[in-house]
């Protein structure tokens, strides 16, 4: 009986834990999803060499509150920069023409979806609206903390209320992170 309950415990912290893990789909799904409910996308644009951006699988990704606030407000992509993948995207399809296998683990040509994006460094994570249009990109390393004033930016349309830098910088200085360790 205590194996039991012990394999059930281990079952529930399991189930736990990963509910809190960020749900990344394909840009593919995620854009189809988007037809049916709509909800913003955040793509995270990352390359298999960068530093910085296994950093921030490891230490913001990871941030079970950052995780539920992104499950529960976009559809999350991860995408790499300078994968093979083909997406479908705005009536055009995207790929990697110039893709390299023999340089899969270090860097390789640019994806045409990076480039339609003007992504220029790594990792840079994208907001699309509701209906798919271009919000932002915010390029490199973000703690949870600092991603999390952009999360929020986009998520709850608190942009659309920006009419200036200066009023950004407003925004910036007053808002008080919560996702914290």
């Amino acid at each position: 009986m205590i194996r039991l309950y012990s394999v059930l415990l281990i079952f529930v912290f399991t189930g736990l834990a990963s509910a809190q893990e960020i749900n990344w789909i394909s840009m593919e799904s995620a854009l189809a999803k988007q037809k049916k409910v709509q909800k913003k996308i955040m793509i995270d644009m990352y390359t298999v060499w960068c530093g910085p951006c296994r950093m921030l699988d490891k230490n913001t990704f990871s941030n079970k509150k950052l995780a539920a606030y992104v499950n529960a407000n976009y559809y999350a992509v991860k995408f790499n920069a300078e994968g093979n993948a083909v997406v479908n995207f705005k009536d055009q399809e995207l790929s990697n023409p110039n893709y390299d296998p023999a340089k899969a683990k270090r860097r390789n040509s640019q994806h045409q979806l990076a480039q339609y994006f003007g992504i220029r460094s790594y990792p840079t994570i994208l907001f699309l609206g509701a209906n798919s249009e271009f919000l932002a990109p915010i390029p490199g390393y973000k703690t949870p903390a600092q991603l999390e004033l952009f999360l929020r930016l986009f998520g709850e349309d608190l942009y659309k209320t920006l009419s200036s830098q200066e009023a950004f910088n407003d925004y910036k200085k007053s808002f008080v992170p919560t996702f914290t360790p």
